[in-house]
């Protein structure tokens, strides 16, 4: 099933009823398919759009070339003040802090949750699809992913763990496709829900995700007041419509499937226990996290044993005035996140969960003339959860000097020494997916391309 024919489903559906969140496909399931795991598991992504900043995210506050004092001199108007940080308690793994926006006073953020063993960094993560270095890449002697520094083209190559963002799938899609329906005992929505739109993450050949919109798990929307009623029952009769052509009438299919799915969450939801852990208000993350936590609430009536969802949080593009922007956005990160991992020890369910940051790219180590930073390459990443073996920072932290052992060129684009998809498949392999299964998701995760490195076990 291809991307342009989701776009006519997307935009037939739209024109039908208004706005609808939630109509994708799911694939054929048996019925009677029995779940493979004796317990609960689930991944959420958090895919910040954009490119955030690392450098200004995880900063050392030791001496030498990975010191503070090299941080804030090539960094220059950038530089956060060392007292503003929020010193992580990594004993001799060194000496770093976090951006001070990551703390809420009321909601906790992620220096509580690092300290305390909840959440892992994995540090100076990127695409890749060969081990590469500096002298590689610029002698151009390895394979690269497309289209480096291009935000469409990473955003879709972090998703599909591919070197190119046109192919098709992503690899949360291909396991949906790999699992078929025995992630669950007859489950009654995909393994997949998105609460950001249609997402390649999402999407495989054989199955798609069910999208939902924060707090509105109707998956309509209608301003209309008393006809809204009347729009949404016509919709429904128009999507049981027998046209005789098979293309319309497999997308009608496909539209009735999503109502269904609809109902099936919502009924599912309105009588599970309610998660009263308190989120961070006006917060567009923790919205969907919130909703997130909510569904999950809802796992047994919805006969789910293996769940993954897909969130968002945009506007990482900093080139100018990135102090301000960052700080307000990653005000937003911390708080919700760790929210989020309060409402799974709520469910009981702290160890059964991980949630777990993507993004397009980092940003050059050298500010540019507006106050902010311009596209880069390899980034750190959070990891939350119970399982995760926190308190620690993972995979190889790059040498922060301009033209140095882990820049690309001259301006502190670093070189990723850890792969987007080794990164994935240690949270894949953590949530059930086998040895076998892994090249299918990824298929650049090789013993003769890309061996399991040895330093990333951050999943306990």
């Amino acid at each position: 099933m291809s991307l342009n024919r989701r776009t006519f489903i997307r935009s037939a559906a739209l024109a039908a009823t208004g706005h609808f969140a939630g109509l994708r496909p799911f694939g054929a399931m048996n019925a009677l398919a029995q779940g493979a795991f004796p317990d609960y598991k689930a991944l959420v992504c958090i895919f910040l759009f954009g490119g955030n900043d690392a450098n200004n995210t995880v900063i050392p506050l030791g001496s030498g070339d990975n010191g503070y004092a090299n941080y804030a001199s090539i960094r220059g108007s950038l530089a956060l003040s060392a007292s503003s940080l929020l010193p992580l308690g990594l004993g001799a793994n060194g000496e770093f802090g976090l951006h001070p926006s990551l703390n809420n006073p009321t909601y906790g953020g992620l220096q509580s949750l690092f300290n305390s063993g909840k959440a892992a960094i994995v540090a100076n993560v990127g695409t890749l699809v060969a081990p590469t270095t500096p002298a590689s890449f610029q002698n151009q002697s390895v394979p690269v992913p497309n289209n480096l520094f291009s935000h469409p083209d990473q955003q879709l190559e972090w998703q599909n763990a591919e070197q190119n963002g046109a192919y098709p799938s992503g690899w949360a899609g291909r396991l949906a496709d790999t699992w078929g329906s025995t992630y669950g005992t007859n489950p009654q929505i995909p393994l997949i829900t998105s609460l950001a739109g249609d997402s390649l993450f999402c999407n495989g050949s054989l199955t798609s995700p069910v999208a939902v919109a924060p707090g509105n798990l109707s998956g309509a929307s209608c301003s209309e007041g008393a006809a809204c009623n009347v729009r949404n029952s016509a919709a429904q009769l128009l999507a049981n419509f027998q046209s005789g052509f098979s293309l319309v009438q497999a997308d009608m299919g496909i539209t009735r499937n999503a109502y269904t799915y609809m109902k099936h969450m919502a009924s599912a939801v309105q009588s599970a226990p309610v998660v009263n852990t308190p989120f961070p208000p006006a917060n567009p993350l923790a919205a969907q996290l919130q909703q997130i936590a909510q569904i999950i609430a809802a796992r047994s009536a919805l006969g789910v044993q293996r769940q993954i969802f897909f969130a968002s949080l945009g506007n990482f593009d900093t080139h100018a005035n990135q102090l301000s922007i960052q700080s307000q956005l990653l005000s937003f990160v911390g708080p919700a996140m760790a929210s989020f991992y309060a409402a799974t020890e709520e469910l009981g369910l702290a160890n059964s969960v991980t949630s777990f940051t993507m993004s397009d790219f980092s940003r050059a180590f050298e500010p540019n003339s507006n106050y902010g930073t311009d596209h880069a390459w390899g980034s750190h990443h959070f990891v939350v959860g119970g399982a995760v073996a926190g308190g620690q920072i993972y995979g190889t932290f790059p040498t922060l000097a301009l033209g140095g052992p882990n820049d690309s060129g001259t301006n502190g684009r670093w070189v990723p020494t850890t792969a987007s998809f080794q990164y994935a498949a240690q949270l894949a392999s953590w949530f059930g997916v086998t040895s076998a299964q892994l090249p299918i998701l990824f298929p650049y995760l090789q013993p003769n391309i890309f061996p399991p490195p040895a330093n990333l076990a951050f999943m306990g």
